[in-house]
């Protein structure tokens, strides 16, 4: 069969896979076809110093390998001569999209050889030949550099740099320039275009002189201060005399010396001249990186508009079949998991879920995941014990804003954030496991989830379970029942105890890496011969086994992929055959009251979360009743209103009952069936999966760790 034409331009960057002669990470392509298997064939856009971006060679990638641009953005990054640089750009998708709309007159902040400094975008330029049609220019911005000196230069302006995507490592809006900066008068503003698809998003993006003394700041620029008690870990924003704002999290509230009234320290977005890293007159009353630490009279705060709701801002929402959220209030008794019959009305829906915010996707995946319907961990909110940890009661308030509401607003996860004792988790991507586990044991004081044992060895603890094992032990598209079972078999590793909660951590690493393109959730994982000194029963006749044997497990003949165990009889039997002469099957610890011909009980743990990657970004898809239809896709930046500093992130849940279809079918039949031919949320499922969870229905999480880690 002949492949499919695509008659729309497309373009596309390589983020993972191999290198080839062709395309290897971080190479920018044209889409020319599609083959019936869901390949494409694409032409490689190169990038020169005086030519564009002439399409040529054509290769074949995998779709799972690449990720969608449009042209201009191919444009962008194609200026950007460091293929890592581009990865790197397309991993902040929030400064990447920033880039690929601004206007004349920005306020960027762009790495130079003097340091980071602030200028104003002055014009988009094309970059190289044009011998071709096909040939694609790169584009580059000429920036125009911000003095700090307000006095004149009479010198003549030199010629404005040109810098790449790259190059700019932040977007300030007009209504966000720091206190500090100073505007040079007298400039040639004459706006000279010399890309007519240069983006012009209108006056609101616009970079406005911050008012003069005696003028009025436009109307559009005041803001309204309400009374809203603020607390360490409320997120405010600050109005200057000129008119200017800068948004910040107070850090500290008190009386500092020589003040009368109450004052706040604010730790800043971004640097601001003149600030400090935490000191005040000469006393240090907090630590923050340098020209971030803010101190105001706690009168000069007010809540952070950009996640406050104005009656306008309500009628816009209204208008975009966004619900405005009402208000929350507390109660002593904790909230159940939202029942089943309730998900629909209270959790599916715009502005649901948990508010994403500065790099929070693992964070609010993790936590709806963990807590919207699922009782594996909700004995946590209940011990007594933990009534007095601050961070405790922060969390217990954001799980029973969750369950009652449908919805948590960013800044009572940034509270959240700010307690967990390390400044990266306010700012930084992160991966689930590493929040996994600080939230269990240094927030918690949990025992580890997990308790395992290798052969001879003591058994240790653990919160989740990476897979390790070797690309050609699986086939292409394994379940995570049959990636358990051989990691453990290969390393040797048993639980010692049915654990309450298995967190299955995928073997592919962030967003660099996956060892296999799809991955078929096990709704039910059994574990019963994964159990330490556990009876088990014979893989063939049903007996009560005494072998195990690591190299029968890939037997074609004897069903790949299960743990296989043997009575004495059947062990014997099956070793004689001459493929398997070889094998050395391990004996087994059989617990001496346990009768031969016992049946042996299954030790099976319930799916209930799986939380996806792609492109840097965490969601999860969160299974939420007995019912197998009853599934749920999360996304806490699913949306977003307005820019990066004005603006806030839209959570969004789907009900996607087309998941529990999936998940219905037999197991070998998913093996067999075409993946790119699934819903598109199912493909999400099977190809981004990170991390699954299973419970233990019969067990909670009620056994604290008595002494601090």
């Amino acid at each position: 069969m002949e492949p499919k034409t695509v008659t729309n331009e497309k373009f596309f960057i390589v983020i993972r896979g191999k290198s080839r002669k062709d395309f290897c990470r971080g190479c920018i392509g044209r889409v020319e076809a599609e083959t019936p298997r869901g390949e494409l064939i694409g032409l490689l856009c190169s990038s020169g110093s005086s030519n564009a971006g002439t399409p040529k060679r054509g290769g074949l990638v995998m779709r799972e390998d690449i990720y969608p641009l449009t042209r201009h953005q191919a444009q962008l990054l194609l200026f950007v001569s460091n293929m890592s640089k581009r990865l790197d750009l397309l991993c902040n998708p929030q400064l990447f999209t920033a880039i690929c709309e601004l206007s004349q007159d920005d306020l960027v902040v762009v790495k130079s050889k003097k340091g980071h400094l602030p200028g104003l975008v002055k014009n988009l330029m094309q970059i190289g030949k044009k011998d071709s049609i096909e040939d694609l220019h790169m584009l580059g911005f000429e920036v125009e550099f911000v003095d700090s000196d307000p006095k004149l230069s009479s010198k003549k302006p030199a010629p404005q740099p040109l810098f790449s995507a790259a190059d700019i490592i932040q977007v300030v809006p007009s209504y966000s320039v720091p206190l500090g900066l100073h505007w040079k008068d007298g400039l040639n503003r004459k706006a000279v275009t010399c890309v007519n698809s240069m983006p012009s998003i209108g006056s609101s993006a616009r970079l406005v002189k911050p008012s003069r003394a005696g003028q009025d700041v436009p109307q559009n620029q005041q803001r309204s201060t309400s009374h809203v008690p603020l607390e360490v870990g409320s997120m405010v924003e600050v109005v200057s005399s000129n008119g200017t704002t800068v948004y910040g999290v107070i850090q500290w509230l008190g009386i500092p010396g020589g003040k009368m009234d109450e004052w706040a320290g604010i730790e800043l977005d971004y640097e601001v001249n003149g600030c400090s890293d935490g000191m005040y007159g000469g006393q240090r009353y907090f630590t923050c990186k340098g020209n971030r630490a803010l101190f105001v009279p706690i009168t000069k705060c007010s809540p952070d508009s950009r996640f406050v709701f104005s009656s306008a801002e309500r009628e816009t929402l209204k208008t975009s079949r966004i619900p405005p959220v009402p208000p929350f209030e507390e109660s002593e008794e904790d909230a159940p998991p939202v029942p089943e019959s309730e998900v629909s009305s209270l959790l599916v829906g715009k502005m649901k879920g948990i508010q994403g915010h500065i790099n929070s996707c693992y964070l609010d995946a993790t936590l709806f995941s963990l807590f919207s319907s699922s009782v594996a961990v909700d004995s946590i909110c209940k011990r007594p014990a933990d009534s007095e940890q601050p961070i405790t009661c922060t969390l217990r308030r954001i799980v029973n804003r969750l369950r009652r509401q449908g919805f948590v607003p960013a800044e009572s996860v940034m509270n959240f954030r700010k307690q967990l004792g390390c400044d990266t988790f306010r700012t930084d991507e992160k991966d689930p496991e590493e929040f996994i586990t600080v939230l269990f044991k240094k927030v918690l004081y949990m025992e580890p989830l997990l308790k395992l044992r290798s052969e001879g060895e003591t058994s240790q603890g653990a919160y989740t379970l990476q897979i390790f094992l070797e690309k050609e032990q699986m086939g292409q598209m394994p379940t995570v029942q049959q990636l358990l079972d051989t990691s453990c078999l290969s390393g040797d590793l048993k639980f010692e105890t049915m654990p309450p909660c298995l967190i299955v951590q995928m073997p592919r690493f962030g967003n660099e890496y996956k060892m296999f393109s799809h991955i078929i959730p096990s709704t039910e994982l059994d574990i019963t011969d994964l159990l330490y000194n556990s009876p088990r029963e014979c893989f063939v006749c049903g007996r009560l086994a005494e072998f195990e044997c690591l190299q029968c497990l890939p037997d074609r003949k004897l069903q790949p992929g299960r743990i296989k165990q043997y009575c004495a009889t059947c062990n014997s039997q099956v070793h004689t055959h001459p493929s398997r002469c070889s094998h050395s099957p391990s004996a087994l610890a059989v617990p001496a009251d346990v009768p031969t011909d016992t049946p042996v009980p299954r030790h099976k743990m319930q799916l209930f979360a799986v939380l996806c990657i792609k492109t840097s970004h965490y969601v999860s898809f969160v299974k939420y009743g007995p019912s197998p239809h009853s599934w749920l896709f999360f996304d806490s930046m699913a949306d977003r209103s307005g820019d990066d500093q004005s603006g806030y992130n839209i959570p969004e849940i789907h009900a996607c009952p087309e998941v529990g279809d999936y998940l219905c079918q037999p197991e070998e039949d998913l093996a067999q069936a075409n993946p790119f031919q699934a819903p598109e949320l199912v493909r999400r499922l099977l190809c981004d999966s990170y991390m699954f969870l299973y419970q233990n229905p019969a067990t909670a999480l009620s056994k604290p760790n008595n002494g601090e880690p």
